[in-house]
Formats: structure tokens, C-alpha cells, sequence
């Protein structure tokens, strides 16, 4: 089965405006479509308002016990229902998902060495219940899934939204063609993070060794990239990192191995 997966973070989702612009370029692809939603902009928020101090290690959340209800709230609750509230008025069926729905994602919580990332779970494209996944898409939904997922005993999980799109998109891989798109607040990965207009138009495995050894890509930027990569050594045909509001442009950074 072919199918297009989009993952949409950054500021697009605190914007109104923005989003209801990314929803409309997302609802019309045709086909068998997949979403899924980060919300780090709004879970740090709340984090603060609730007197906590969000942590951030390599562009990933250290989610102890008073975080991760932060973030379930925010990516599982209001994030996740508006956008897929946003979705149905534009003709587009959609369902919101966990990992946990449907045992759609199981993951493992990640070792704390050698850095406690605390209620953080791993994932693999074998994490993936591609049977059920595949059965939403062939009834024609579309799948949004935020970036909270279970180990199978009861213990829900942060897991980075970027991670979740590359699993879900290399797990489907072997049904057909599946294109994956990040989608950010940015034209595409940048050469000079303070110049939006240093766009890389391509990027290989070797090139982004380079780019992260001079420091040039940092923190969010490298577990998008580190997923976009493993995606496409495990079958997906083609991944693009661009703005939001480029999703049907073909423009941004193209990721080759």
C-alpha cells in the first residue's frame, strides 16, 4: 500500500493561522495519508505554568513523572484532538492515536545511561502493529498520532514524534511506496542556523556527519535527521525536510543515503 506520512512540530502547531494552512495541504493529498503531531512548543508551556523546568538533552525531553502528564495532556488531549477537529472539517476522516490505542506502538523504556531520559520509550519499526495501521488506512482514516506510546504493562511513554513517523513510515515500507515528510517552521535544514535562506537543497549520510561534527546542525535538528536516515535504510522511498506551508511544493531539503 502506498502512502504519504507527514510529521508536523515546531511552532506551526501554536499557531492557529499556520496550522489551518498546513491542515487544508494535508487533507487534500490524495490516497492513503498519516499524521503525526509534536507539541514540544506547547508541553514546555504548560510545563512552566505547572512550575516545572522542561529539560532538553540533544534536542530530546528528560521526561520524569510530573512531565510526562505534561506531555500526555498536551500531545494525547488538546494538541491532538484540534488538530484532529481541524482534519474533519476539511472532509478529512481522522482518528487520533496513542501508541497505546490498539497497541498501535510498544515501546521500551529507554536505558538511563548514559543519560536518564527518565519515562522515555524506544521504538522500532517492529514496534509497529501494522496490521491494525493497515486496516484504518484501507477503511480510508487517517491516522494522527501524537508521540506518546505504552510498554505493554501500563506505563505510558514519550517518544520523539520524529522517531514515531520514521518507525511508522519504515514499517510500511514493504507495502509499497512510502514517502515521509518533516515538516517545521523552517524552509529546510539550514547550512547557518541564523540564516533562514541557507537552505542545503540535499543531504547525504556522509554530508551530515560532517555538518553535525562542525556543529553546524544541533540539537532538534539531529534526531530528525538521525530518523530520517534510519527510514531510508530500512525501505522508504523518499523523505524531504521542509516549512509547513511547503508540504505540497516539493521544496526543502531532500535526505539520500
Amino acid at each position: 500500500m502506498d502512502c504519504t506520512i507527514v510529521k508536523i512540530g515546531g511552532s506551526i502547531i501554536d499557531s492557529p493561522e499556520q496550522l489551518q494552512r498546513f491542515l487544508q495541504d494535508f487533507a487534500s493529498i490524495s490516497g492513503a495519508k498519516i499524521l503525526v503531531h509534536g507539541g514540544g512548543v506547547m508541553a514546555s508551556r504548560l510545563q512552566k505554568a505547572l512550575g516545572q523546568q522542561p529539560v532538553m538533552v540533544d534536542g530530546r525531553r528528560v521526561t520524569d513523572e510530573q512531565a510526562l502528564k505534561a506531555v500526555v495532556m498536551v500531545y494525547a488531549g488538546w494538541c491532538g484532538k484540534n488538530i484532529v477537529a481541524g482534519l474533519q472539517s476539511l472532509g478529512c476522516s481522522a482518528i487520533g492515536v496513542s501508541g497505546a490505542d490498539a497497541d498501535l506502538i510498544r515501546a521500551v523504556r529507554r536505558a538511563p545511561v548514559p543519560v536518564d531520559y527518565g519515562y522515555v520509550g524506544d521504538i522500532t519499526p517492529e514496534s509497529i502493529n501494522t496490521d491494525f495501521l493497515t486496516l484504518l488506512l484501507r477503511a480510508g482514516i487517517t491516522p494522527v498520532f501524537c508521540a506518546v506510546t505504552h510498554d505493554g504493562c501500563g506505563q505510558l511513554l514519550n517518544t520523539n514524534a520524529d522517531t514515531v513517523a520514521s518507525c511508522l513510515a519504515a514499517a510500511l515500507a514493504q507495502t509499497g511506496h512510502i514517502s515521509l515528510t518533516y515538516c517545521f517552521e523552517k524552509d529546510g535544514v539550514l547550512y547557518d542556523k541564523d540564516d533562514d535562506s541557507s537552505v542545503i537543497p540535499e543531504i547525504s549520510s556522509g554530508m551530515y556527519r560532517s555538518l553535525r561534527s562542525e556543529g553546524r546542525i544541533a540539537a532538534g535538528m539531529i534526531p530528525k535527521l538521525d530518523n530520517a536516515f534510519a527510514a531510508l535504510r530500512n525501505g522508504v522511498s523518499e523523505i524531504t525536510v521542509t516549512h509547513a506551508r511547503s508540504l505540497l511544493s516539493g521544496k526543502g531539503t531532500k535526505i539520500i543515503l
